[in-house]
């Protein structure tokens, strides 16, 4: 593994370790001899690190895709740089840029972090939203296993959108890796938008199923779409 990682490693982990108790589960569906795409539900901006968490615990340098504004702020932006995350630019002609250095990531049999929401969920009872296809994308046009990973917890720690962090007491992180998702009868043929977005259905479906297992409860029957927000002017 890089040395920034062990590097940042060294400052991070001890403070995680020290707010959250984990309930971890599922780290040997995470494969070994390939790159993956390790996918999440995101309900707090405290996911990255629990999930960053968890991957590096089980040997794996966390590359995450990032918005690019990131990246100007002087020392955070250096910092991701030199951890290898990549900058996203969304609707700018730059946006392939993330997928092209993600996939070279991939290549080399680096794990990728995606938050396939594309944004923390507005689901008022905070559960997985409609996803984007970006992941499937990839998955799709690369042959590259997608792995779920749910979590739930860590909005106790950082509410969503929330600024101000409750770190006493210790908060109960779990987290569930599952196995590969089988995408194999969305790869036959041209990878339209029927398939991406069949693909990305699939997804978000095994992402809520976890989720409820963790949280001992049953989801919804339709995931909310934040596309009917703008039809109403939310």
């Amino acid at each position: 593994m890089p040395g920034g990682f062990k590097t940042a490693a060294f400052f991070v982990k001890p403070l995680l370790m020290g707010v959250t108790r984990r309930e971890w589960s599922g780290g040997e569906n995470l494969p070994q001899d390939q790159g993956f795409i390790a996918v999440s539900n995101h309900a707090t901006y405290a996911d990255p690190f629990t999930l960053a968490h968890f991957l590096y615990d089980h040997g794996f340098a966390p590359h995450f895709l990032a918005k690019a504004s990131l990246f100007d702020i002087p020392l955070a932006g250096r910092g991701l740089k030199g951890l290898d995350q990549v900058p996203v630019h969304r609707g700018s002609a730059k946006a392939k840029d993330a997928v092209d250095a993600a996939v070279k990531l991939l290549q080399r049999g680096d794990s990728i972090a995606v938050f396939p929401e594309g944004t923390l969920t507005r689901d008022p009872d905070l559960w997985p939203m409609k996803g984007r296809t970006g992941a499937a994308r990839m998955a799709l046009d690369h042959n590259v296993p997608v792995i779920p990973i749910a979590q739930w917890g860590a909005h106790q720690l950082l509410a969503p959108y929330g600024k101000k962090p409750s770190l006493i007491p210790p908060k109960l992180v779990k987290m569930k890796a599952g196995p590969p998702i089988d995408l194999d009868d969305f790869r036959t043929g041209d990878v339209g938008i029927e398939a991406l977005r069949g693909a990305t259905d699939r997804i978000m479906a095994t992402l809520t199923t976890m989720v409820g297992e963790l949280r001992g409860e049953t989801p919804p029957a339709e995931p909310y779409d934040s596309r009917n927000d703008k039809k109403e002017g939310k």
